[in-house]
């Protein structure tokens, strides 16, 4: 006798149940990046800004709210699959694994946040790429009207974004790397206030 699908109830317990461990990932990234600009107060004289480094802790901060706020969209789903779920955990780890290379337990072996971050930029932007990908696949896998809904600015603004994180990771110019993280910074703020409105959930 073939197992019958969940009803309302249950499927909305597991998608709380869910929702609990991605919460706290999440949770994770944002706590750790409030405590890293904490310490620029915390230790004026001793930790040095540098703005390549704010820009890009305050990008994922926004990413990780952003996604928080896309979250609420999985209440949709009746049907929950383990592999969806790994899919979406694997997503919100994405965030809390930048943020944690954004902001290392201590700086002894390098000489300031831009010493550590250029010395890093790989991990960081190789992150960034997947994070790239991982949303595309998102959007995909919901169906072709939904990720046409958003037009052709939406692969655009992907394979731009991967495009310029590769020269970022190879690439020290300062000059560069501030124009990277102060133009995809506005137009990021621009994205979610173009496309998202109080009815539309979706990532």
């Amino acid at each position: 006798m073939a197992a019958q699908p969940p009803g309302p109830e249950v499927a909305h317990e597991l998608y709380l149940h869910i929702r609990v461990i991605i919460s706290i990932v999440l949770g994770i990234a944002i706590t750790r990046i409030l405590a890293g600009l904490a310490k620029f107060v915390q230790h004026p004289g001793k930790l040095k800004v540098y703005p390549v480094h704010l820009l890009w802790a305050l990008i994922v901060l926004i990413a990780s709210i952003h996604f928080w706020w896309w979250e609420f969209g999985l209440a949709a789903i009746v049907h929950w699959r383990f592999e969806l779920f790994l899919f979406v955990l694997f997503y919100a780890f994405q965030f809390a694994l930048m943020a944690n290379i954004l902001f290392p337990d201590d700086l002894e072996e390098y000489e300031g946040y831009k010493d550590y971050f250029l010395s890093r930029r790989g991990w960081f932007f190789g992150l960034l790429i997947v994070s790239m990908l991982t949303d595309w696949f998102d959007t995909a896998i919901k169906g072709h009207a939904y990720l046409a809904s958003f037009g052709a600015e939406y692969p655009l603004r992907i394979a731009g974004t991967v495009a310029l994180a590769l020269v970022a990771m190879r690439t020290r110019n300062a000059r560069f790397q501030l124009a990277f993280a102060i133009l995809y910074l506005a137009y990021y703020i621009s994205w979610i206030v173009r496309v998202y409105d109080p009815g539309r959930l979706g990532g």
